[in-house]
């Protein structure tokens, strides 16, 4: 009989005392869930029904925006039917599909930050040329790429795992991670491991550094120049900044939490493992929402109900 007919569900059991809170971790993840998904489409709203938003590094923003809402409508729909179930199980091909999403969108977060690094650094350090690099039809064709090779390379590694042969069937978590999986088999996972720390060196260490070195730079320029230049240059770069640090802590805290969860209390195992899919998109919008002075603007007209239509 093939195997897959045989191994058809896991269970995820990284849930802290789910009998006694369950309706409380109900309520708290329903709320953040409905945050998320309101923050983030309220600005890529104002973005998108706004000629004036209809630049780079706005449109930059957007994708980052609606890589949240792609990470949050795979984790969170399936995490509030666990809460209200009595076993929290998923199939094998269903958690697959869970952990290629949530990998995918944790690279792209990467690639993306790197693109609208290097959006403010031609602002900033060659302006006179950022028309000619930073043109619309390159940053579709960037936006192409920052999704594409993340998918292809976390793709291979899904490829992988699925030749592996499972002989456990229980995840210590809440949701499916691919090095989780992985650990599920009794045979050799050297392949795996390897090609995981190629991949994650590949898709997370150039942009990184990327981001960095552009920092570097138009720190160097800001401190060459007037106060205003470094007042607006850093109501830019602010925002963009913050989300780059804080994606980066969380990032290292799921990477540690991977490998170390035997080590780790469980409630301190849940907390780490959800952060990834917490705090960047309920944040993300906040922070851009809050410093972005365009896109704050515009957000007050429509609280305030004073937009007009505009006309395109």
């Amino acid at each position: 009989m093939d195997y897959f007919t045989n191994v058809t569900y896991l269970t995820l059991e990284g849930h802290v005392e789910l009998e006694k809170y369950r309706y409380v971790y109900f309520i708290i993840t329903l709320a953040v869930f409905v945050f998320i998904i309101l923050f983030n489409i309220v600005v890529i709203y104002v973005i998108f029904t706004n000629k004036r938003l209809h630049e780079p590094m706005y449109i930059f923003i957007a994708a980052l925006l609606f890589n949240s809402l792609f990470v949050s409508i795979a984790f969170y729909p399936k995490l509030l039917s666990d809460l209200l179930s009595e076993q929290q199980v998923i199939s094998y091909h269903a958690c697959m599909l869970q952990a290629f999403c949530i990998y995918t969108y944790a690279l792209s977060e990467f690639t993306l930050l790197s693109a609208m690094a290097f959006d403010r650094y031609v602002s900033i350090c060659k302006p006179l040329q950022y028309a000619t690099l930073v043109k619309m039809s390159t940053v579709k064709k960037v936006l192409f790429l920052c999704w594409f090779l993340p998918s292809c390379e976390h793709g291979i590694s899904i490829i992988l795992t699925y030749q592996l042969h499972l002989c456990k069937f229980k995840l210590n978590r809440i949701y499916c991670n691919n090095y989780s999986i992985v650990k599920l088999s009794c045979g050799d996972i050297s392949a795996n491991n390897i090609y995981g720390l190629f991949a994650l060196s590949v898709a997370v260490f150039p942009p990184v550094i990327f981001i960095v070195f552009s920092y570097i730079r138009i720190l160097a320029v800001c401190l060459k120049n007037s106060k205003d230049f470094r007042g607006k240059a850093l109501q830019t770069c602010l925002p963009h900044l913050l989300i780059f640090i804080s994606f980066s802590v969380t990032s290292c805290f799921e990477v540690i939490n991977s490998r170390l969860e035997a080590n780790i209390p469980q409630i301190i195992l849940m907390i780490l493992s959800v952060e990834i899919v917490v705090v960047p998109p309920l944040i993300n919008p906040i922070i851009y929402g809050l410093k972005l002075q365009e896109i704050f603007m515009r957000i007050k007209k429509i609280r305030f109900g004073k937009t007009k239509p505009m006309l395109f």
